[in-house]
């Protein structure tokens, strides 16, 4: 199993929430409102966070060999993200508040996918060999 493009993902993830976060505060603060520079900052966070976790995955995976479940958490924060992250950006940029209800199933993804990863943590599932 190649495990670069976890890291790759990762830090894509991160850098982008820096270029997203610096646009909106430098090159959209006086465009957006003070609301929609909040969502914005709110979603930069959070895919900054998640960002460092997958990039922190996928140095586990580098370290353990593979390891398919830590892969599939990876990609259910990159998920996560998208909607999550992704809902308050379009809600920022559109103005469509009703984006809003799509923001909560992003959040309920991260909180699967950190209890996906306790419980592999707790379980001992953390070998190369499953």
């Amino acid at each position: 199993m190649n495990r670069q493009p976890i890291l790759a993902l990762g830090a894509l993830l991160a850098g982008t929430s820096v270029a997203i976060g610096a646009f909106a505060a430098h090159g959209l603060k006086a465009i957006l409102s003070p609301q929609a520079l909040a969502w914005v900052d709110t979603g930069a966070q959070y895919q900054m966070y998640h960002g460092l976790a997958i990039l922190a995955l996928g140095l586990t995976l580098l370290s353990k060999g593979s390891v398919r479940q830590l892969t599939h958490v990876a990609w259910c924060f990159a998920f996560s993200t998208l909607v999550f992250s992704g809902s308050l950006y379009l809600m920022a940029a559109t103005g469509w508040t009703k984006l809003g209800m799509i923001t909560p199933l992003g959040g309920v993804g991260f909180l699967f996918g950190w209890g996906w990863l306790v419980k592999l943590a707790v379980s001992g599932s953390l070998n190369p060999h499953q």
